[in-house]
Formats: C-alpha cells, sequence, structure tokens
C-alpha cells in the first residue's frame, strides 16, 4: 500500500527545486543539439538512452516488465500518444526560441484540466471546470495565445508561428497524456507504464526519422552529445526517477507546485546560453499561463 503522504521537509523541497531546474533546460537542450542532430534523430538518441536507465531502476526495483494481456492495448496506446507528443516537441523546438517553447510546453496543465473534464471516462477523480477554476483556465489560455502569436528572436526562431502551434499541440497532448496516465496506473505499475512508453517510442522514432530525416553519417559535435546525453540520461531518466520516489512521500499537489520554477528556469537558461533577446510579450504570456494555473491548481487542491 502507498503510505500517507509525510509532511515536506528542506531536503525534499532542494532536491525537487533542482529537478525542476533539470527540467527547465529540457527545451533548452533540445534547441542546443537540433542544429547538429535532425529532431526526430534526436527524440530516438534522448529515449534510447533514457529508457536503458529508467528499465535499470525498475529491475533493481524488481517490477516486472513483461505486460499481460489486458495492459497490451493501453500500453501501445500510451506509446503511441508519448511518441507524437515528442516528435512535435522536438520539431517545434528547432522552428521557435527555447524562451517561448518551455513555457508552452508547461502549460500543459491546461488541457490536463480540460481533458479530465471532458474526458471522464479515462479521467480518475478529476472535477469539473467551474467557477473561480475556469476563469483561471481562461487567464492561463489568454497567456497560451499570447505566446503562441508572439515574435521571438529571429535568430533562434526560423519559423516561429508554426513553431509555436506545434509546442500549443504537443502540451495538449502532454495534458492529455497525463489523465490518461492517472488512469493506466490504476491498473499498470507506474513503473511498467514509463518504460513501455519509452521503449514503444524508440522503434518508431527510428522508423520515421530513417523516411523523413536522412543522415550522412557524419561527426556529432560535442554540444549534440551532451545535449542528447542531458535529454536522455538527466531528464528522462534521473529526474524521473527521483520524482517518482518523492512522490511516495509526499502529495502529489504539493510536489506539482515546484512545476512553476520550470518555465522561469528555461527562460533564463535561454537567455543565458544563446543570448535570446527576451521580448515583452514572453513576460506578458509568461504571467498569464502562471497565474491562471496557480489559480487551477489551487483550486484543484482545496476543493
Amino acid at each position: 500500500m502507498r503510505s500517507v503522504p509525510v509532511p515536506i521537509g528542506a531536503s525534499t523541497v532542494i532536491i525537487a527545486t533542482i529537478v525542476s531546474i533539470l527540467w527547465g533546460g529540457n527545451v533548452v537542450s533540445i534547441r542546443a543539439g537540433v542544429d547538429s542532430v535532425p529532431p526526430l534523430w534526436s527524440a530516438f538518441w534522448r529515449m534510447l538512452t533514457g529508457v536503458l536507465v529508467v528499465a535499470a531502476w525498475a529491475r533493481w526495483r524488481g517490477v516486472r516488465m513483461t505486460p499481460t494481456r489486458e495492459e497490451l492495448l493501453p500500453l501501445l496506446t500510451l506509446g503511441g500518444l508519448f511518441t507524437v507528443q515528442i516528435a512535435l516537441l522536438n520539431s517545434a523546438t528547432a522552428m521557435t526560441s527555447p524562451a517561448y517553447g518551455v513555457v508552452i510546453l508547461n502549460s500543459y496543465p491546461i488541457f490536463a484540466n480540460l481533458a479530465g473534464h471532458f474526458g471522464r471516462g479515462f479521467a480518475v477523480h478529476e472535477e469539473r471546470i467551474t467557477g473561480i477554476r475556469a476563469l483561471g483556465l481562461a487567464l492561463a489560455l489568454g497567456g497560451v495565445a499570447v505566446l503562441a502569436l508572439g515574435r521571438p528572436d529571429a535568430g533562434l526562431a526560423p519559423q516561429p508561428l508554426l513553431g509555436n502551434l506545434l509546442m500549443v499541440i504537443s502540451s495538449f497532448l502532454l495534458g492529455v497524456r497525463q489523465v490518461y496516465t492517472r488512469w493506466l496506473v490504476q491498473r499498470v505499475d507506474p513503473a511498467r507504464s514509463i518504460v513501455w512508453q519509452m521503449l514503444l517510442s524508440v522503434p518508431l522514432f527510428l522508423a520515421v526519422a530513417i523516411v523523413s530525416e536522412p543522415m550522412l553519417l557524419k561527426p556529432l559535435s560535442t554540444e549534440a552529445v551532451c545535449a542528447i546525453l542531458y535529454q536522455g540520461v538527466i531528464v528522462a531518466g534521473i529526474c524521473f526517477i527521483v520524482w517518482a520516489e518523492l512522490l511516495k512521500k509526499h502529495a502529489a499537489g504539493t510536489l506539482t507546485m515546484f512545476s512553476f520554477i520550470v518555465p522561469i528556469c528555461g527562460i533564463a537558461l535561454s537567455s543565458l546560453m544563446f543570448n535570446e533577446a527576451l521580448a515583452p510579450g514572453l513576460f506578458t504570456g509568461t504571467a498569464l499561463v502562471l497565474a491562471g494555473v496557480f489559480v487551477v491548481m489551487r483550486m484543484g487542491q482545496s476543493a
């Protein structure tokens, strides 16, 4: 049985903050790597690396990796949803700036709430959107619209409108995936579900990358290798493991509050690494998204 959540202490605050900062660097690292490694090839190497780390952790925990016949179709669905979402994320990151991308991507709680409201057949203990929560969602969606129509630094965003649109769709799918995963883990061990969603994505990314992004064999830059290792080992591997361990001891709602660190750190890292010029519209859209998400999350916890 899952243990009763314990109060959050100083060590947990430090660990959760570090994990959130590392997550904030995910979109930035993707952008650093896609100039050398095309988006879908980057996703393939990231997932291949990440699944090895997570599978080793699951094996250490003694989790059975072979799915039952009843689990197979739900896991295939999760793997397909995961693959499309990550493919859109990587493709969008090559088109728009990391600062805009990280905020749009991390607006996914908006879409998770909408998916939970309208897809109640797959939603576990999801509340209906009423009153102040609807106002919070409207505020956050307004922020997403400001960001999607924004004009990022031209040097980092060769196709900003298309890139922002693809990032919105990726964020939407991430929100849907969160709701679907909450439903799935009532039936499948969480470690097995995450291993299989990554494992199923590896051959899909490889097949699509071979067809759509033919690559000549050439030396990889150190920057690209470091970016892929960061995404695979740190983000898809260690960050997931640490967060899963934190969720064993602390309430999900409490830990979710650390998600506000992610877009702020992403903006700061993008400005630092790429010397990105940060437009006023970026701050306006970010403020609206964070304010709206905060209202929705607070009302969800108090309901």
